[in-house]
């Protein structure tokens, strides 16, 4: 069993200890110092008319998590856990996005970002720069009032963002993962946060991932394996909901709580 609770932590009268059966290990957390991330649900990822859908990408993988995804978030907000959506995107000018030669730019230009398009539904809109209809959030998770909407123009959420400074603001500890896609944004974003001391747990039918390593194995199941061995738990959806609603019964500060060493 992990426990997320560190010395020096002040576990409030009330705070509920939630359990979620996870890989390799169950793992024990707060719910008032968890936070889900959704990774790039958004449309140039998983909708068609996105980047991409117009760069033949298949993006029925990332499509069918939606349901399933959009259930453990509405559970996680009726449970208290802050919800944060990381999305992908340039500014208007592309002046993060990297210099010509820099293998940021250079990774991107295959996929046409910066692109000037029309949405699906005639609006004008340009491929992974911000505030256009390429960068919002997919219909089906669009964040509430009170979720955290962070922009990235890495594949981490961490980097040059403001992510870390809002979590520890709020007292995150946990951090329980989904989106897309497992071997890239997620990844990234899971290695960032367990080297800032986050616990972090990967919902693994909560991901998906279009790039196949081969023909028998893709790179979303290779992510997973490395993830679990170094980086993180594993759960799934079922175990993560069950856990969070209802929520149990409060295990208080004066109960005897597993250590992480």
């Amino acid at each position: 069993m992990i426990s997320v609770r560190r010395e020096g932590d002040h576990v409030d009268m009330g705070e509920a200890l939630l359990e979620i059966a996870a890989r390799p290990t169950s793992v024990r957390i707060l719910a008032e110092r968890a936070a889900v991330v959704v990774v790039d649900m958004q449309n140039d990822f998983a909708s068609p008319g996105g980047m991409f859908a117009r760069a033949g990408i298949d993006i029925r993988g990332i499509q069918a998590i939606v349901p399933s995804t959009a259930e453990l978030i509405d559970v996680a907000r009726a449970a208290g856990v802050l919800v944060v959506y990381l999305k992908m995107g340039f500014r208007p000018d592309l002046s993060d996005a990297g210099a010509p030669s820099s293998p940021t730019w250079i990774k991107h230009i295959p996929l046409q970002a910066g692109t000037e398009i029309r949405s699906p539904g005639g609006a004008a809109s340009r491929i992974l720069v911000r505030d256009t209809w390429n960068t919002e959030i997919i219909d089906g998770l669009t964040p509430h009032e009170n979720d955290l909407v962070v922009y990235k123009h890495r594949y981490s959420g961490f980097f040059e963002t403001e992510l870390d400074e809002h979590l520890r603001a709020r007292g995150i500890r946990s951090l329980i993962f989904v989106g897309a896609t497992t071997s890239v944004c997620v990844e990234s974003t899971v290695r960032d946060a367990m080297f800032r001391d986050y616990d972090c747990i990967v919902v693994e039918d909560c991901t998906a991932e279009p790039i196949a390593a081969d023909a028998t194995r893709t790179n979303h199941e290779a992510s997973i394996a490395v993830l679990e061995l170094l980086f993180a738990s594993i759960a799934d959806a079922a175990a993560v909901v069950a856990a969070l609603s209802p929520i149990p019964s409060a295990v208080h500060a004066n109960e005897q709580v597993p250590h992480r060493t």
